[in-house]
C-alpha cells in the first residue's frame, strides 16, 4: 500500500500535532476518494487531540477535488470540487468519504471558504432550524464569536429574527454587531440578556450558569439548543423558574446523531449556495500552510482571534 502525508497526534510536538507518512485510504463502494486542498480547525478537534493517543488522526472538515467517484455510482463524479465531513482524519492529503457527507461546490466558493462549513456551519444551521419560522421572533446566541456563533448569527438574522448575541470581551462587540446582532450582552453575566427577552430560541454553547439562565428566559414553548460547554459541563438548573415558563424544550445537538437523522450532503449544498450568493459571510481570521498547524492551533486554543482558522495543503 502506498503512503501519503497526514496530520497525526505526536506528544513530543507543540500542540501535539505534526505531519507524518500514513497509508493511503482505500474507499469502500459508497465512498469517493478526495484530494484535500483545505481544512479548517475547530476547538473541539483540538480538545480531542489533548487526550488522544499517539498516531491518532484528527480533523472533521475538508474541501477538495474528487479523484475517484464512488463505485456504487452515488455522489459527485471525478473532477468535482467538493466539501465534506469526516468523523476524524480529514487533515490529510487524501480521504475516503461517504457520498452522503459530500456536496459539490459552486464555482464562486473557494476551497478555503468551503472548508469552514461542515462542523460549524452544519451545527449552526441545524440549531437555528430548531426554532422553526423565526420571522419576528427573538433569538439569543451565546458564544457569539466562536465558529458556530458567527454562522448562527447570520442565519438567524436572515430569517427575520431579532437577534441578541454575547461577547465576553468588549473589543469583540463590534464583530458580533457586524454579523447582524440587534443587541450584544458584554461580559460573563448572561442574566442581563433578560432585558431583551424572553426568547423563542436560544442557541447555547457555554454550559454552566449560562445554560441555566437561558432555560429561564424562554417564552412558553420556546427551545434552547445546547451543543457545547466551553465554560462548564455542569449545570445547576432552577426548576421552579424553568417550569414557571411552561412548555420549554432543551434540545441536545450532537452532530454525529444529527447525521443519522439526516445526511450532511443536502445542508452542505445549501450552505455553499448561501456563500456563493453572498448571503453567508465566511469569517476566516487565521490562514496558513498545514505545516503551521502548531502555531495556528495555539492561537485558536488561546482565543487570540475570532472566526475560523484554515489550513492549506498545497500552498
Amino acid at each position: 500500500m502506498s503512503s501519503m502525508r497526514a496530520i497525526v497526534v505526536d506528544p513530543d510536538l507543540r500542540q501535539r500535532l505534526g505531519v507524518a507518512e500514513v497509508d493511503r485510504p482505500e474507499p469502500g463502494p459508497h465512498q469517493a476518494l478526495v484530494q484535500v486542498e483545505a481544512t479548517s480547525l475547530n476547538r473541539g478537534d483540538l480538545l480531542a487531540v489533548q487526550v488522544a493517543e499517539a498516531g491518532w488522526r484528527p480533523g472533521h472538515d475538508l474541501a477538495g477535488t474528487v479523484i475517484a467517484a464512488a463505485a456504487d455510482g452515488t455522489g459527485p463524479t471525478a473532477g468535482s470540487r467538493v466539501v465534506g465531513l469526516l468523523d476524524s482524519g480529514a487533515w490529510a492529503e487524501q480521504v475516503a468519504i461517504a457520498t452522503d457527507r459530500l456536496a459539490e461546490l459552486p464555482d464562486a466558493v473557494s476551497f478555503a471558504q468551503a472548508s469552514t462549513l461542515p462542523t460549524a456551519g452544519l451545527t449552526a444551521h441545524r440549531a437555528v432550524e430548531k426554532g422553526g419560522s423565526l420571522l419576528g421572533k427573538r433569538v439569543l446566541i451565546t458564544g457569539s464569536t466562536g465558529g458556530v456563533g458567527l454562522f448562527a448569527h447570520q442565519l438567524a438574522t436572515s430569517s427575520g429574527a431579532f437577534v441578541v448575541g454575547t461577547s465576553r470581551q468588549p473589543r469583540h462587540e463590534t464583530v458580533v454587531r457586524d454579523l447582524g446582532a440587534d443587541e450584544v450582552v458584554v461580559g460573563d453575566d448572561l442574566s442581563s440578556a433578560r432585558a431583551f427577552g424572553p426568547y423563542d430560541l436560544v442557541v447555547e454553547s457555554l454550559g454552566g450558569a449560562a445554560l441555566a439562565h437561558a432555560m429561564g428566559m424562554l417564552v412558553p414553548g420556546g427551545t434552547c439548543v445546547s451543543f457545547g460547554w466551553s465554560v462548564s459541563a455542569h449545570v445547576e438548573l432552577d426548576l421552579q423558574e424553568f417550569l414557571a415558563v411552561g412548555g420549554g424544550t432543551l434540545y441536545g445537538l450532537r452532530m454525529y446523531n444529527e447525521l443519522l437523522i439526516r445526511p450532511a450532503s443536502e445542508d452542505l449544498r445549501l450552505l455553499a449556495e448561501l456563500v456563493a450568493d453572498r448571503r453567508l459571510r465566511i469569517p476566516i481570521e487565521a490562514e496558513g500552510s498545514w505545516e503551521d498547524i502548531g502555531d495556528i492551533a495555539h492561537g485558536l486554543m488561546n482565543r487570540t482571534f475570532t472566526g475560523k482558522a484554515v489550513l492549506h495543503l498545497h500552498r
